[in-house]
């Protein structure tokens, strides 16, 4: 699931950039692997781990159908970044921050929070992401990391997302599994790991994205 050859990953970066606008081809130096089956985000730099973190993908499940509230599996990269300046806690609507800033498990409250990681699906079976606004975020509901708990995004605590978004660059990609993560010792391998390759080469999308997608503001999606 996680070996790729070299070749594979370098089509892969061929193919992206016909399909993802303005956004700048990502090196192989960083990436990140989002576990469904361990609820659980690695990020990898230069080969190796840099950091793992707890998160929350949907509790209604895994797809890319509209309107399911599950989240997508299979090759996706960082499309935007929201939140640069914004404080830890802040809260977002329709992606701009309101002023409000929460602290962790305030009760009664689900918004988008600190920081907003948008992502873009590469492969048919998850074409719709961006237009579903799945993102990874911080969320208010901490205690339930660890387990499947939102409406299709990647929830993280609020310090988590805030430090991962500073080390991600544009077009950064992001695999969504079901398996468990890799081991570190598999990680001394020469192969690159990450990604399946050349598969998921052949389930990358051959349309074009158009350069805006308006999203309905009010939609569940994006929590």
């Amino acid at each position: 699931m996680f070996r790729s050859s070299a070749f594979g990953l370098a089509l892969f970066f061929a193919i992206g950039p016909a399909y993802a606008g303005s956004i700048p081809a990502p090196t192989l130096n960083t990436r990140i692997i989002i576990s469904v089956r361990d609820q659980k985000l690695m990020l990898m730099e230069n080969g190796l781990i840099a950091a793992t973190y707890p998160v929350s993908t949907s509790k209604y499940g895994l797809g890319d159908g509209w309107g399911s509230l599950a989240t997508p599996l299979g090759l996706l990269q960082v499309a935007q970044k929201i939140g640069d300046r914004a404080p830890i806690g802040a809260v977002f609507h329709n992606r701009r921050w309101t002023g409000e800033v929460l602290q962790p498990n305030t009760p009664g409250r689900d918004p988008v929070m600190t920081r907003i990681i948008w992502l873009r699906g590469l492969q048919i079976a998850n074409s719709h992401a961006f237009s579903r606004c799945i993102y990874i975020h911080g969320t208010n509901e901490e205690k339930l990391l660890g387990r499947p708990a939102s409406f299709g995004c990647i929830r993280m605590r609020s310090v988590d997302v805030a430090a991962l978004y500073s080390q991600l660059p544009l077009g950064t990609p992001v695999e969504i599994v079901q398996d468990k993560l890799p081991k570190s010792s598999n990680l001394a391998d020469p192969e690159v790991y990450g990604f399946d390759s050349p598969a998921s080469a052949s389930g990358l999308r051959k349309d074009k994205e158009p350069a805006q997608i308006k999203v309905a503001s009010g939609s569940r999606a994006g929590t």
